[in-house]
C-alpha cells in the first residue's frame, strides 16, 4: 500500500526533474502521471487495504504476533527504530478498535518492516539513510535527506549493483 501511494509522488518528482519535456504529450511521462493514481488503487484504495489489515488483526490476533516477532528482531539495533516500535505497539492497542487511525498504523507497520529488514540484512549506511529519512520528522518527501547521509556511497553501490 505504501509503495502505491509513493508511486504518484515519484512520478510527479520524475516529471519535475525532466522539466518541460515531462509534460510534452509526445513523451511517456504525462501518461504515467495520469495513470499513477489508478495504479495506486489497483489493489483497492489505501483506506480499504488498511481497514482489511485491521480486520485481519482483529479476526486472527496471531497474525499481529507473527508480524511483531519479525520486526522486533531488529530491536536494539537503533534507538530511532526502538522508539517507533514502542509507539506502534501503543497505537496498535487503540487501532484494533478504531478505523480512524488505520492508515497511520499501517504506514508505521510498513516503515518498521522495511527498517527492520535493512537493519538486519542491509548495509549500515543504507539503513541509516532510510531511518533518517523515514523515522524522523519532516523527511518524507524526496530531496529532503538530512545532512550526514552517505549519498555518494549509496549511489556508488546502486551503480555497482546495476552493472552486474
Amino acid at each position: 500500500m505504501l509503495d502505491n501511494v509513493r508511486h504518484v509522488q515519484h512520478t510527479y518528482e520524475t516529471m519535475e526533474c525532466i522539466g518541460g519535456m515531462g509534460i510534452v504529450e509526445e513523451t511517456i511521462m504525462p501518461r504515467l502521471y495520469r495513470e499513477a493514481p489508478v495504479n495506486a488503487i489497483w489493489e483497492g484504495s489505501g483506506n480499504i487495504q488498511c481497514l482489511d489489515i485491521l480486520r485481519a488483526i482483529n479476526k486472527q490476533p496471531k497474525v499481529l504476533d507473527v508480524f511483531m516477532h519479525i520486526i522486533s528482531q531488529a530491536k536494539g539495533c537503533d534507538l530511532r527504530f526502538d522508539l517507533m516500535l514502542k509507539r506502534l505497539k501503543s497505537q496498535l492497542k487503540e487501532a484494533q478498535h478504531s478505523e480512524f487511525c488505520a492508515r497511520s498504523v499501517v504506514e508505521q507497520m510498513a516503515i518498521l518492516l522495511q527498517a527492520s529488514l535493512l537493519l538486519q540484512h542491509g548495509k549500515s549506511y543504507v539503513a541509516d539513510a532510510f531511518l533518517k529519512s523515514r523515522l524522523t520528522e519532516g523527511h518524507h518527501q524526496y530531496g529532503t535527506l538530512p545532512y550526514g547521509v552517505e549519498a555518494k556511497r549509496i549511489i556508488e553501490n546502486a551503480l555497482h549493483i546495476t552493472a552486474l
